[in-house]
């Protein structure tokens, strides 16, 4: 063979170590980083809900008023003032919520482009 040849055999040897040495540690790094968002996603929607209100108390007052009702008659005008509202949250819930939902939101984007990567 002549020099050129050898060269490019050589060349071709090394550059293909190196490109599957590139590719099992980027292989590696992604596996780490699906895993890491599965574990931070699971988490984060576990405060998630966590944070949301407690349903059981509209629905236990709910039922107390039917209660009233079916005591005192249908023509009785029931109290709804006690009924919870969706716009009396305090702001730091708001925030605290929007955070969450964010920060599960990039999670979920980190973990689609490990796949992405993963499959290419």
């Amino acid at each position: 063979k002549d020099v050129k040849s050898r060269f490019w055999a050589m060349y071709k040897k090394i550059s293909n170590e190196y490109d599957n040495d590139f590719l099992e540690r980027a292989n590696d790094d992604m596996s780490i980083i699906l895993t890491f968002a599965g574990l931070f996603s699971a988490v984060n929607s576990t405060f998630i809900v966590g944070m949301q209100p407690n349903p059981g108390d509209t629905t236990n007052v709910l039922l107390l008023q039917l209660i009233q009702i079916s005591v005192n008659g249908p023509n009785s005008v029931p109290d709804i003032s006690n009924l919870s509202s969706s716009t009396e949250y305090p702001s730091s819930n708001v925030w605290m919520q929007t955070l969450a939902y964010a920060s599960l939101a990039f999670s979920v984007m980190a973990a689609f482009g490990a796949v992405l990567g993963k499959q290419w």
